[in-house]
């Protein structure tokens, strides 16, 4: 008996240790499995980076040989440096995918925690994407919903790496002349959702819609694998890493928010994100708007017309608004006669009989050179600014439209508290400023020296932080109006060239505009340069249009 049941024991045994080692076989199969498929899509991703790199440098290098044989045809140079410009910023893209997927892997991303304007965020993506959309002639339309804070405390810089990944990949994969529609809006948290004592915080919703190409199914279960992308006759030509989703969602998950993805081929894709986002102090805005006041809104399309009204009603002001040029010039002609005059006119950007800039230079002749008008648009100003201010535009007023900007702006015709950075043509006079450049390499200190001549800089170099430091001590009180510092230079770098310059006990050594220019572009970089007493941060390569936004903000 004893022996049966010793046997039976044996037995039961032998089965356990038979069954451990089939979960054994089964669990090192799948993770065979699971390394091969890793390995195969490494293997992908290297292949595909030997060719995305490839292809820019090709073009760098072929365009470069061209421009060089055909040295004194401007117009053929010129055509050469534009797609030698458009290829390294594609080549600078790939470069920062994989450095950004590298710091994910290895743990070593944070994100910082700094208060920020959603309406700033927001402009400098749809400057970012406009471009790019433009180039393929589609209709791109960023809208904002219901805003309930503007003023967050959060990562600015990944945010807006999360938002313009998505919607660039929008623009990449939606065909030429198609539509992608964009749409910001907010809604607070639930107690619930919230710990207990915890500041005040809102969803950020995000929404990024196109009628592209779209993904297949079995696709969407890969889209956040890394090295992952989709590939067929539709995709061999559109150039990219593969990591761009993976990034996105690895940004998304640590700021603890949620992303969903809805695709079908060929009918496009939709992106929805919600971020929680803490709310920032709101500061006092010392805006002083004429309460009771009349403000026209001369703008076709009506909804734009009616966000324009609610923001003006919400602030005590009477909007009045018309579709047609003609009508416009009338009431006004009527209202000055019988002195009823509004406050302030609002230009939109279409109207139903004329151009928007053809009624300005009406209104300006009729009304004088004190009547405020200001454009409220998408347009890129910068291209347009010159022929608004010659049709008598005072300001101008980015979309999508946020009332804080709305409200700033006209408050600084009517009564005080403008906000100067949406001003119209202003004085970008620079001939009287003097930047000191702080920078060893020679070819980087060429560059930066002839990208501020053009625009009327004056420049001195110090090539080291120690020589920057000697320069600034024996230089006369408000000498220099800024310091743009590199940040790895022998003898003394730009963190400690940065903190002297701080300490010395001089007028303008806490005031002087320092500028982190360097090829340090992560946030932690960011973040150091602050800390050492930096006000702004410059990565390289240097885009013009950056540097030039960083001397306007000081010195507008």
């Amino acid at each position: 008996m004893e022996n049966k049941e010793s046997s039976e024991c044996l037995v039961k045994e032998q089965e356990k240790c038979i069954e451990d080692l089939k979960q054994q076989k089964a669990a090192l199969e799948q993770a065979l499995h699971a390394a091969e498929e890793t390995n195969r899509a490494k293997s992908r991703f290297l292949s595909n980076m030997s060719h995305d790199i490839r292809t820019p440098m090709n073009a760098i290098v072929g365009m470069t040989s061209i421009a060089l044989a055909h040295i004194d045809e401007k117009a053929r140079v010129q055509d050469c440096l534009g797609k030698i410009q458009t290829a390294a910023g594609h080549l600078m893209s790939l470069v920062n995918d994989v450095l950004d997927m590298s710091r994910i892997d290895s743990g070593r991303i944070t994100l910082n925690e700094e208060v920020f304007s959603l309406a700033d965020l927001i402009h400098d993506i749809s400057v970012i994407v406009r471009s790019q959309a433009s180039q393929k002639n589609q209709e791109l339309k960023i809208e904002i919903g219901r805003i309930e804070e503007e003023n967050l405390l959060g990562d600015p810089l990944h945010l807006r790496q999360i938002l313009v990944n998505i919607i660039g990949n929008a623009v990449k994969y939606t065909q030429k002349e198609g539509k992608i529609q964009v749409r910001f809006a907010q809604h607070f948290m639930a107690p619930e959702e919230m710990a207990e004592a915890a500041p005040q915080k809102v969803w950020l919703d995000f929404w990024c819609e196109d009628n592209g190409m779209g993904m297949s199914q079995e696709f969407l279960e890969r889209i956040f694998v890394p090295f992952e992308r989709v590939h067929n006759e539709k995709t061999s030509k559109i150039e990219g890493t593969g990591l761009g989703m993976s990034i996105v969602k690895n940004l998304v998950d640590r700021m603890e928010g949620q992303i969903q993805v809805e695709s079908e081929e060929d009918r496009g894709s939709c992106f929805t994100i919600q971020i929680p986002m803490a709310t920032a102090p709101q500061e006092e805005s010392g805006m002083h708007l004429p309460e009771g006041a009349s403000v026209l809104i001369a703008e076709k399309r009506k909804e734009r017309a009616g966000q324009m009204a609610r923001y003006l009603r919400e602030s005590g002001l009477v909007p009045i608004k018309m579709e047609n040029g003609a009508q416009v010039v009338t009431w006004l002609t009527e209202a000055q006669y019988e002195g009823h005059m509004p406050c302030a006119m609002l230009v939109g950007e279409e109207l139903e009989d004329m151009p928007v800039l053809n009624l300005a230079s009406h209104v300006r002749q009729l009304a004088g050179r004190e009547f405020p008008i200001l454009l409220v648009s998408e347009a890129d100003w910068v291209q347009m600014e010159y022929r608004a201010t010659r049709a008598g535009i005072n300001a101008f007023v980015p979309c999508p439209l946020f009332k804080s900007r709305l409200l700033g702006t006209l408050a600084g015709f009517t009564g005080g508290g403008c906000d100067e950075e949406t001003r119209g043509a202003g004085d970008q006079d620079y001939s009287r400023r003097r930047i000191l450049l702080v920078e060893d390499n020679e070819l980087n200190q060429e560059i930066a020296v002839e990208l501020l001549s053009i625009i009327g800089v004056q420049v001195e170099v110090a090539s080291d932080g120690a020589q920057a430091v000697e320069k600034f001590e024996n230089s006369l009180v408000g000498y220099y109006d800024m310091i743009l510092m590199d940040i790895h230079m022998p003898v003394m770098d730009g963190h400690e060239a940065s903190r002297r310059i701080r300490c010395m006990e001089r007028p303008d050594a806490a005031s002087v505009w320092i500028v982190a220019m360097t090829a340090d572009a992560f946030v932690e970089d960011v973040r150091q340069a602050k800390e050492a007493g930096m006000n702004e941060h410059i990565s390289k390569p240097v885009e013009p249009g950056r540097l030039q936004e960083i001397l306007y903000q000081q010195f507008k």
